[in-house]
């Protein structure tokens, strides 16, 4: 019911906003917290959409395999599950710090409002990508206990890449979405603009952390693991074309944790042995 892959999509960030925020190493408490808070965050909030969107997953003959719509698993326990997880949350958050449990709250708020912006706007990627974009702010206040803008900075950059992924994950149910009335970018604007957003929307992401690795001192290591991502980005794009989308799982889940765990490893190298300023 709740996929490892997507998990593996924003723990990465989480631990980037924590490495930045401690120059190096957090503490290994605040390691152990922060693992917490993000398996609770994310699995509550696959829970819950599951929970929001079973109507739609039982109609759609891509989801209709889904674990809750095929009875393998029952409401009751995926809103249990949903509890557990979010108190795992928030109780992670009470032991890093003030600051951060009493955003905790917010940051449910965040995640599971995402589940419904699908039946009101085309916007609902970046609305999955703002859920998303909570890791490394969320990261920076468990280890710093303030805010500062390169979390944003970083967060704004995580939005953006989740999003032109999301946009083209969504591009394979653009005839479901159309016949439920649900609503994204690949339904407004046609599959082949929707691939052009999304690529556009990478493009922005990449400039932002070439900003962030400026404005916070980072050195060649994390450069270079940036080219890297731009150069998996531009392959993530060359599997999917308007005319041929079969090759969407590829580019969403196996790209793109490589994406997020390459960047993060960089980075964090840079920070912990160049001791970047």
């Amino acid at each position: 019911m709740v996929k490892i892959e997507h998990t593996v999509f924003a723990l990465p960030f989480a631990f980037l906003g924590a490495f930045l925020a401690a120059r190096g190493f957090p503490r290994p408490g605040q390691i152990g917290w922060i693992l917490l808070a993000m398996v609770g965050a994310r699995s509550a909030a696959m829970a819950f959409n599951r929970l929001a969107d079973l109507p739609f997953d039982a109609r759609n003959p891509r989801t209709a395999g889904r674990a809750l719509p095929r009875g393998e698993v029952t409401r009751g326990f995926v809103i249990l599950f949903t509890v557990v997880s979010s108190s795992a949350l928030v109780f992670a958050a009470a032991m890093l710090n003030p600051l951060a449990f009493r955003l905790s709250p917010l940051a449910l708020a965040i995640i599971f409002f995402y589940s419904f912006t699908k039946r009101f706007t085309w916007l609902s990627h970046l609305f999955l990508g703002s859920a998303l974009a909570c890791a490394p702010v969320g990261a920076w206040i468990a280890v710093r206990g303030d805010m500062a803008a390169a979390p944003f900075i970083c967060g704004l950059a995580v939005a953006l890449w989740i999003a032109g992924t999301d946009i083209i994950y969504a591009c394979q149910d653009v005839d479901f979405d159309r016949a439920v009335a649900l609503h994204s970018i690949p339904k407004r604007f046609g599959v082949a603009t929707a691939l052009w957003i999304s690529g556009l929307l990478h493009l922005v992401m990449v400039m932002l952390l070439v900003w962030l690795f400026r404005r916070e001192g980072l050195g060649v290591i994390s450069f270079a693991g940036l080219a890297a991502v731009t150069a998996l980005l531009a392959y993530e794009h060359s599997l999917v074309k308007p005319s041929d989308l079969s090759r969407v799982n590829t580019a969403f889940f196996t790209v793109n944790g490589w994406i997020s765990i390459l960047l993060f490893l960089t980075t964090s190298i840079d920070l912990v042995l160049f001791k970047a300023t």
